[in-house]
């Protein structure tokens, strides 16, 4: 434990790193692999809370696609996320990790309600926390919801694990070959520069708390270890 800068971390995964390559649903090899990532860091002893997205099932473009209402569709990607969850919490207690899914949408034949004080003690009796159904409201992002419940247990960080990119860039790397990679920012810069890293929402709520954001990529295996352990990968986004 005296060996991981970290103790207690909010890791945000996203919907689409969990489908692979095929861009939908969720696929079981990749799932499976997230899932031993994560038992890896466990059994260092971290504490972990997870929230993750839910675009490999459905997001709000498709929605407004359809001429949906943004709330209703809103609330469809929440049930989204709570399906990930599920699926994710399968996976890690089929390796023996301990997991309880709280749910900001009440659903207590599958999961508990959300409870700050009861999520802070599953942590602290080493059981994973998946956080699921976003913040229970729409127009907020699973960003926000990351930063929100990262700032309740009084978390030492958010872990952003990224499909495919390896950190902040001043541009689109996949279409700027000019793209900088940043090793260090503040939330002030991701606001002022507008880099998409997350919405200004979750990023004035992180700067507000003082959290500090990690953006890495997710398919390098070892890499939430590195990360916990203080290794200098992805791009650091310091609190204040």
């Amino acid at each position: 434990m005296s060996d991981l800068k970290y103790k207690r971390v909010v890791l945000k995964l996203s919907g689409e790193a969990l489908a692979g390559d095929q861009g939908f649903g969720i696929h079981p090899p990749v799932i499976e692999t997230v899932a031993k990532e994560i038992k890896e860091v466990y059994d260092l002893g971290l504490q972990i809370g997870i929230v993750v997205g839910g675009g490999n099932m459905w997001r709000g473009e498709s929605g407004a696609q359809m001429g949906m209402e943004r709330a209703q569709a809103d609330y469809i990607g929440m049930l989204a996320t709570i399906m990930n969850g599920l699926a994710l919490q399968d996976n890690l207690e089929s390796i023996g990790v301990p997991t309880r899914v709280q749910t900001s949408i009440e659903m207590r034949a599958i999961a508990e309600p959300y409870i700050r004080r009861k999520a802070i003690r599953h942590l602290e009796k080493d059981r994973v926390v998946i956080f699921a159904g976003g913040t229970g409201s729409p127009y907020f992002s699973t960003d926000t919801t990351a930063a929100l419940r990262a700032a309740e247990i009084s978390a030492d960080a958010i872990l952003m694990a990224k499909n495919g990119v390896d950190g902040v860039y001043s541009a689109d790397p996949n279409v700027d070959p000019n793209a900088v990679k940043f090793d260090h920012l503040t939330h002030m810069d991701i606001i002022n520069k507008g880099l998409h890293v997350m919405d200004s929402t979750a990023s004035t709520l992180s700067m507000d708390n003082n959290i500090p954001l990690v953006v890495f990529n997710l398919n390098h295996p070892g890499n939430i270890k590195k990360v916990v352990l203080g290794e200098n990968i992805g791009t650091t986004v310091r609190g204040k």
